[in-house]
């Protein structure tokens, strides 16, 4: 019990990271979907650049990180993994930005993003992969807090900067001759982009201690077996990033052009209801990963990992229901704009599916520990095949509708492959009744709800304390033992 304490403590600390940040950036949400600073076509394009910023992010990690992971716990020498890791993603960031900015004319006509805008976002990429291996470094030395204070400083400064030259600065420079100078019209997502620019450079100067610490040696070999590992994360990582942002690069393609940006909008917005399980769900991987490759050598592991996907389908079941039964209560705060309200029914089926996300990753420990790592590419590269056959079968019949349904399709299957998989390359005992009856009750209670009864509270609320009384019965046995360790 006092390895599941640590793991919980470094999962609140990094949840810390990544929650508080993130719910502080729910600031932008009502910003960005306010008219007099955004209309919906505006939002909409922002959202639509974003969904190719994460694809960027992905090739330019080129599964770094998972790798540093697995051979900072593997080889004996750290700090050879550590110095060769940040020599790779240096030069390797600098040569493939070096490039994409030389055809930059040529990669805005392609994928439709203003040239002034992909200039930002080029710069940008350079400065977060730059902080990748430090990041990671203090995940796998056991630093979780100096990596919080960090994130927070990061989207704080992101989000001030967002505040001050979206709301600010137009009156500033009525009557300032300096604000005047920095002010332009109708320069509102250039703004959004220049906050990202100096958010990160101030990120990585926080971080630049780290590059005077280690020793700039590059061993070869070991790059060789990092990169052998290293590329199925790739193309696993490009696979999920089709998951989880081509739908609204498909919308924006599929659907009329006079309507596309408004859709892309309110998707975009509504899809931001479905963060606190995101949240969760991320805060808990950063938390199990570095867990899982440390303890896989410890006697009986998977017993272990069968009760920490357990906690994580309780945990998630009652962040599903919960949301569900309050989200209009919720989107009045976050969505500022009724404009963006037609898309709310998509809402529980982007939680649900972020949830199946979720599930998959604590699934993926069989393959991440066993070096099997090109299974989770084959389950992404599946999970992709089947996002872009129902967005495009889907997104001209029902609109955005056909997104989340495609969104939720993909996530379930990768989910219920890796567990096939991974009960035959490497069994972990599951207790299958608690994680069916929590996974599927909060399933069937949300969606009830939400189509049949919602905005009758004395329902939804009833549902959830029901659930919640379930839980509290099966699990007080652990719930008591984890509060004693304590």
């Amino acid at each position: 019990m006092s390895g599941f304490k640590s793991l919980f403590k470094q999962t609140f600390i990094y949840g810390l990271a990544t929650v508080l940040p993130r719910m502080l950036s729910f600031i932008l949400v009502p910003l960005y979907t306010d008219p007099e600073v955004l209309s919906t076509a505006e939002y909409g394009r922002v959202s639509f650049i974003f969904a190719y910023f994460v694809l960027f992010n992905v090739v330019i990690a080129y599964g770094m990180e998972t790798a540093f992971f697995r051979f900072f716990n593997k080889d004996e020498n750290q700090e050879k993994v550590t110095s060769t890791s940040a020599i790779s993603l240096i030069i390797s960031s600098f040569v493939l930005l070096g490039i994409a900015f030389f055809f930059r004319n040529q990669i805005s006509s392609l994928i439709s993003i203003e040239l002034k805008h992909l200039n930002l976002v080029f710069i940008v990429l350079l400065l977060d992969a730059l902080v990748i291996v430090p990041f990671s470094w203090l995940r796998a030395t056991g630093k979780p807090m100096r990596y919080a204070i960090i994130k927070i400083i990061n989207v704080a400064i992101n989000l001030g900067l967002n505040v001050f030259l979206l709301l600010y600065l137009k009156d500033l420079a009525e009557g300032n001759a300096l604000f005047n100078s920095i002010y332009r019209q109708d320069f509102e997502i250039s703004y959004i982009f220049i906050s990202l620019v100096v958010a990160s450079a101030i990120t990585l100067l926080l971080l630049l201690p780290f590059y005077a610490k280690i020793k700039f040696k590059f061993d070869t070999e070991l790059w060789k077996k990092m990169m052998r590992y290293a590329m199925p994360v790739l193309i696993a990582g490009i696979a999920y990033s089709v998951n989880e942002t081509f739908d609204r690069i498909l919308l924006e393609k599929l659907l009329p052009a006079n309507i596309a940006d408004e859709q892309v909008g309110m998707y975009s917005a509504c899809y931001k209801l479905a963060l606190f399980m995101t949240l969760f769900a991320t805060a808990f991987r950063l938390g199990i990963e570095p867990y899982f490759f440390s303890h896989s050598k410890s006697e009986n592991p998977q017993k272990n990992y069968a009760k920490i996907l357990e906690y994580f389908v309780a945990f998630g079941s009652i962040i599903f229901l919960a949301v569900v039964v309050f989200a209009d209560v919720i989107k009045p705060y976050i969505i500022k704009s009724e404009a963006y309200y037609e898309a709310m029914w998509i809402v529980p089926f982007i939680l649900l599916a972020n949830f199946c996300l979720g599930i998959y990753h604590n699934l993926s420990v069989w393959y991440k520990i066993t070096d099997r790592t090109k299974f989770g590419a084959y389950i992404s590269i599946f999970g992709a095949v089947i996002t872009l056959v129902l967005n495009y079968v889907l997104i001209p019949k029902i609109g955005f509708k056909g997104s989340a349904i495609a969104t939720l399709s993909a996530y379930a299957i990768m989910m219920l492959l890796s567990f096939y998989f991974g009960r035959k390359y490497y069994p972990i005992p599951y207790n299958f009744k608690k994680i069916v009856l929590y996974f599927g009750l909060s399933t069937l209670l949300s969606m009830l709800y939400f189509y049949q009864f919602r905005g009758n509270y004395v329902i939804g609320i009833g549902a959830l304390i029901v659930f919640l009384g379930i839980v509290f019965q099966l699990e007080k046995k652990e719930i008591k033992q984890l509060l004693k360790s304590s």
